[in-house]
């Protein structure tokens, strides 16, 4: 099983770690488009704050983001699964998990992100700013710029097993699995259930669909299960406790695989 994870805007700083290794990364693979990243997005940051700035779209309160990006290659260093916060990170809460469940972690979550392209919560990297949305000067929007890299680096790493992607739409746009890999898929929609008037009511919530994803994580995590496909998803899912719709499934009719969409259908928001 292979659980793809967008990563949270604002991230944890600090750290002891020795400086970014790239090459100690995970999917060596896509070295050689990190360095590419890297290098732009260090130089933009050491050369001109306010044009970074309007790159990176963040305001006046936050300049000193720009100065952290321009120290990206001797900043200290931590595991991405302490890197990343906000509410997803919140709910699955990596630091509590016992050790087998934070070994089948490490095993299966996958990052994606406009820097490293993705990551393994392992991976030792500094704290950074740069969204999937950034459009960088010389290398253009991040979302287009890996698309290439991670077509060849994924498909590797979700294996023959179940992909279950949880990733925002930004971060979806960087690798759209294909082929078989699409089958294994499995998107999720968290939808909001309310009674109004006796009738019921359903509703996409931002906040709250960051949350029940990470708490939906910790619980495969907790649980020990690694289901094989879709199918096996919703049946282990519901065992969980977890209210699932499949929204669609297995192939349109011209045979083409693609992914299977679900709805976590929750009634209160907390």
């Amino acid at each position: 099983m292979l659980v793809l994870l967008p990563p949270s805007e604002g991230k944890a700083t600090g750290g002891s770690g020795d400086p970014l290794d790239l090459g100690g990364l995970s999917l060596p693979g896509l070295s050689a488009a990190r360095a590419e990243v890297l290098e732009e997005l260090v130089a933009l940051c050491a050369a001109d704050e306010e044009k970074a700035r309007e790159v990176l779209g963040i305001g006046e309160g936050l300049r000193g983001e720009v100065a952290k990006n321009a120290a990206l290659r001797t900043a200290p260093t931590r595991p991405a699964g302490e890197i990343y916060t906000g509410v997803l990170y919140d709910a699955l809460d990596l630091s509590s998990l016992d050790a087998a469940a934070r070994s089948r972690a490490g095993r299966t979550l996958l990052v994606f992100s406009g820097l490293w392209g993705a990551v393994r919560i392992s991976d030792r990297i500094p704290s950074y700013r740069c969204s999937m949305g950034v459009k960088l000067p010389a290398l253009g929007g991040l979302g287009a710029y890996w698309r290439g890299p991670l077509a060849e680096a994924v498909p590797g790493a979700a294996g023959e097993g179940l992909v279950l992607d949880l990733r925002s739409a930004a971060y979806a746009t960087a690798w759209k699995p294909k082929g078989a890999v699409a089958g294994r898929t499995a998107t999720v929609r968290v939808l909001q259930s309310k009674i109004v008037g006796g009738v019921e009511k359903r509703s996409v919530v931002s906040h709250f669909n960051k949350a029940t994803k990470g708490r939906l994580v910790r619980d495969l995590l907790v649980s020990g299960a690694e289901p094989a496909g879709p199918a096996e998803l919703v049946d282990v899912l519901r065992e969980l406790g977890h209210t699932v719709e499949v929204r669609s499934s297995a192939a349109p009719a011209g045979g083409t695989a693609r992914p299977w969409a679900l709805d976590v259908v929750v009634t209160g928001v907390h």
